[in-house]
């Protein structure tokens, strides 16, 4: 080191206020003395070239979003969820084979899983022959039917002959009476003249051969008078009244409901009604024959019993037991080849096998759960708003979807179709009892149904589950069904279906 003023700068530090040491004689307090300032170091021009490129890829990415934060409501409490199709035996047997696993895409109505037929065909046979009995059965009754009407018809044309017989009977007694009166009356005159010719004969006015035609003449009236009469009293025997009418009624009188009383009549209509009831046509014994026949007439409005008969035919008890047999066969046939057809599972829906729990060599009840499908198309996506969120919400509402799976990239449309009547926490398998004094006011979440809008699983398909976050566009019109509105329109009930 040279005497005096020395340098030391070998641990000179690089700050642009560096000093220098200078040493002064001993016994001099060392003073330090700035040293000339170093001019500074510029950055680099790449550094700046990427800080403003950092800037316009923050101002480029947030500016939407900022953007997107005031028009739209949203949340990160969402899912996609969808509906479960569980697959299930109809019929108990014994599983032959399984054609399909889990993952596996099936189309609606493919085979899924095939029981055992055998003891399902052996049934169907069964019904076939019941079904064939009770045809045979069928033809059978028509032709006993048959028979029976035949032998209603004859009765029936007895029953209207004894009643036209007993009217002509009537007309011959009335007819019979006339005559009496006549012979009577011829008898009377007869009488007269035997009188007077008699006493102009006991005075010999009149020879004995005059007297003696007048004699005859009155004889023979007589007998007419009583021939008469026996003619009378025959047919009113005939017809069970007694000889003479009672309270010296006339001869020609009969009672007003004679045909109800009448043998003959009686007998064919208690025939007939023996046979209708057969064919399914009653009636009661207080019936008169006039009013059984009104009735009979009275079943066609042409009063043609080509129809009449037809009709009861049809209606006849042993034919329509026959046709129930028949009918109950079908069904049971029906019923037997049905269970046969569900001897093979087959998918209801387009979808995807979950949860098989089957093999073949299985014995599987009816109603047991063989797997599950989950289709690829009916799926929505639930989304848990907070309740100071859903004033602005609304059915038709637009929403863009952002699944955690595909991220940013793949963006999913879809609307808003409901709001569940209820928050999650009442909704829940133990809800929230808030009775006990220690409530404590927490935000509620709603559940609010969002359906996808021309989603195609074949290009982004989505799992039951994934994380969704969407984002409503609360300032655009709503589209759709029940378009802003917070309630679904009253769905009409459906008529009942008969089979």
């Amino acid at each position: 080191m040279p005497d005096g003023k020395s340098v030391d700068r070998a641990d000179e530090p690089l700050d642009e206020r560096a000093t220098t040491t200078v040493t002064t004689p001993e016994g001099e307090t060392p003073v330090a003395q700035p040293s000339a300032a170093k001019p500074a170091e510029k950055r680099p021009r790449w550094m700046w070239l990427a800080g403003g490129l950092l800037g316009v890829l923050l101002l480029l990415e947030g500016t939407p979003k900022i953007i997107t934060a005031f028009k739209t409501v949203s949340t990160d409490d969402a899912y996609v969820n969808g509906h479960v199709t569980f697959v299930a035996a109809r019929v108990p047997g014994q599983v032959v084979r399984v054609l399909v696993d889990d993952n596996n895409r099936v189309h609606k109505g493919e085979l899924l899983v095939q029981l055992d037929k055998q003891p399902y065909q052996v049934k169907v046979d069964i019904a076939r022959a019941g079904l064939a009995v009770a045809q045979a059965a069928l033809v059978q009754a028509q032709a006993k039917v048959r028979g029976l009407e035949g032998l209603a018809r004859s009765e029936w044309f007895e029953l209207a002959h004894a009643v036209e017989g007993l009217n002509n009977q009537v007309a011959d007694l009335h007819a019979s009476v006339a005559a009496l009166q006549a012979a009577n009356a011829m008898l009377i005159k007869a009488r007269a003249d035997f009188a007077r010719e008699k006493q102009l004969y006991q005075n010999q006015v009149i020879s004995r051969q005059t007297f003696d035609a007048y004699q005859e003449s009155f004889s023979v009236a007589q007998a007419q008078a009583d021939k008469a009469q026996q003619d009378v009293y025959r047919i009113r025997a005939a017809l069970g009244l007694p000889e003479k009418p009672a309270h010296g009624n006339d001869l020609s009188d009969v009672p007003p409901a004679l045909d109800q009383t009448y043998s003959k009549v009686k007998e064919a209509q208690t025939r007939l009604m023996q046979t209708a009831a057969q064919l399914g046509s009653f009636h009661s014994f207080q019936e008169s024959p006039q009013q059984m026949l009104a009735e009979f007439y009275s079943r066609d409005p042409s009063g043609n019993i080509d129809s009449i008969f037809a009709q009861l035919l049809k209606d006849a008890p042993d034919v329509k037991r026959a046709e129930a047999k028949l009918s109950e066969a079908g069904v049971n046939l029906n019923q037997a080849e049905l269970n046969l057809s569900y001897c093979d599972v087959v998918a209801e829906i387009d979808g995807v096998v979950t949860r098989r729990n089957v093999n073949p060599g299985d014995q599987v009840l009816a109603g047991q759960q063989l797997m599950a499908l989950r289709s690829l198309t009916d799926i929505w996506v639930d989304a848990n708003f907070k309740e100071t969120q859903l004033a602005k919400l609304r059915i038709g509402q637009p929403v863009d979807l952002e699944v955690d799976m595909y991220g940013s990239r793949r963006q999913f449309r879809g609307r808003i179709s409901g709001f569940t009547m209820g928050t999650g926490s009442t909704l829940a398998l133990l809800p929230a009892e808030n009775a006990t004094g220690n409530f404590v006011k927490v935000v509620q979440r709603v559940p609010v149904r969002i359906d996808l809008i021309n989603y195609n699983p074949e290009v982004s398909p989505l799992f039951i589950g994934l994380s969704v976050t969407p984002y409503v566009y609360v300032y655009e019109k709503p589209t759709g069904p029940d378009a802003g509105k917070m309630l679904q329109t009253l769905i009409p009930a459906a008529a009942p279906s008969h089979r």
